[in-house]
């Protein structure tokens, strides 16, 4: 009964767990599944076990202080880095909506046609089609915008919104769920080979690889994740009596719907796909990816309605978030009241992504990696501030770790930026040939 109370209760790691399950989320999991088979089931895991132990030290830093992030940051620590950091925060969620866009176009598109039968795809010119995509990515902009104009509202809309999250982060694990054991039923999934895919046991080669390992790390906590977070606390007007439940809130909202569904994505993948004909965006586009899975015998309804409706969930939380990391950013650069038409203006800044419809065919899942992995690189920018914060007295006071508390907590931290840096700087060496 606890634990139903505190998921009830909690809202700030639901958000956050929409926000990460995503089209980058997607393509990463489609990717490390249908291109390397189990192997690499592990780097997602690490990835969050990295984002979660970072996001608990801001949670405990906000909420014992009461001070908005990005004026902690610069005030007590260094001004360059916090204006890094929601520089970094507002361009990762404008250069995501490329690919979050389209991406819900076109899984909207499959769901229309499965429960209509209406659809452009063989039919018509190529441009058509486009413009369908177009306005179905407008409609989808549409009812983001709707949602992030009325978030502040108050505590009701709020809750609602939330409420909601919680809801679709539900119904996006049962749709994977429902994906994976079809096709164990049909036995087509090695489970040996699953569990020894969970333990780090080797590293990728080359630069492909590597670009996924990177991406894995950019899209478990992304850098626009680590900026809005501290936001969504404040809001909720939680204080230092609710540190423990973000906490929780946390690993229920963000962990655990994070590991369940991309755990389910690339074992669902590495079955239908691994070892597959075609090329990489045709392997990695998920609406082909649907088309796929019903090759393989998964069935139509999951294929082209179940799993679209999934990864539509998926790219819509993570497009509200955006727009509401865009709006958080701006007020802090700016000093832009909450509400205020040029507030709202802000979070309307991945508006021009709508066009990446028109690019989507020759763009795909080709730069969800590359964007993904680049946001990885810049996750350093958040987490050496937040350890250097995480022991200053002027900051924290009394709320400062000491004794074991401190030691576990800055050790933790500190193997947590070696290991983003270690995975960028190995990244880099097998990016030039050197390993």
């Amino acid at each position: 009964m606890r634990l139903l109370a505190q998921i009830r209760e909690g809202g700030p790691g639901w958000l956050q767990g929409a926000m990460t399950l995503g089209g980058g989320s997607a393509v990463t999991s489609l990717t490390i599944g249908s291109v390397f088979g189990y192997e690499f089931l592990w780097v997602q895991p690490v990835s969050m076990l990295v984002g979660c132990i970072m996001l608990f030290a801001l949670a405990h830093q906000t909420l014992s202080t009461g001070e908005r992030p990005f004026a902690a940051m610069r005030q007590h620590f260094s001004p360059l880095l916090a204006w890094l950091w929601a520089i970094a925060a507002l361009g990762s969620s404008i250069i995501w909506g490329f690919s979050h866009y389209p991406l819900s176009a076109g899984m909207l598109e499959e769901a229309i046609l499965v429960v209509t039968g209406f659809g452009l795809a063989n039919e018509g010119s190529a441009v058509a089609r486009e413009l369908y995509l177009f306005t179905l990515a407008v409609l989808v902009w549409a009812g983001c915008a709707y949602t992030v104009w009325n978030y502040d509202k108050g505590q009701r809309a709020v809750r609602l919104f939330e409420n909601g999250i919680k809801v679709l982060s539900a119904l996006v694990v049962l749709s994977f769920a429902w994906v994976v054991v079809m096709a164990s039923l049909q036995g087509n999934v090695n489970w040996a080979a699953v569990l020894w895919g969970f333990v780090p046991h080797s590293l990728p080669g080359d630069a492909f690889g590597v670009t996924t390992m990177m991406a894995a790390l950019g899209t478990a906590v992304g850098i626009n994740m680590t900026f809005v977070y501290g936001y969504t606390l404040l809001r909720r007007g939680w204080q230092r009596e609710h540190r423990s439940l973000a906490r929780t809130d946390i690993v229920i909202g963000l962990v655990v719907p994070y590991l369940l569904v991309t755990m389910l994505i690339s074992i669902a993948a590495a079955a239908a796909l691994h070892g597959g004909d075609g090329d990489l965006q045709t392997r990695l586009s998920p609406a082909r990816a649907g088309q796929m899975f019903s090759a393989a015998g998964f069935g139509d309804i999951v294929a082209h309605l179940v799993f679209p409706l999934g990864v539509l969930g998926m790219a819509v939380g993570s497009l509200v978030m955006h727009m509401l990391t865009c709006g958080a950013a701006a007020r802090e650069m700016f000093d832009l009241r909450e509400g205020s038409t040029a507030y709202r203006l802000a979070c309307l800044a991945p508006t021009p992504a709508v066009l990446g419809v028109f690019l989507w065919t020759t763009m795909g899942p080709y730069v969800i990696l590359p964007t993904s992995a680049f946001c990885g690189l810049l996750l350093p920018i958040a987490y050496v501030g937040w350890l250097a914060l995480n022991n200053r007295s002027s900051y924290l006071g009394e709320d400062r770790p000491q004794g074991r508390k401190a030691a576990l907590y800055n050790s933790a931290m500190v193997l947590c930026i070696l290991t983003v840096v270690a995975s960028a700087l190995y990244s880099t060496l097998v990016g030039l040939g050197w390993l």
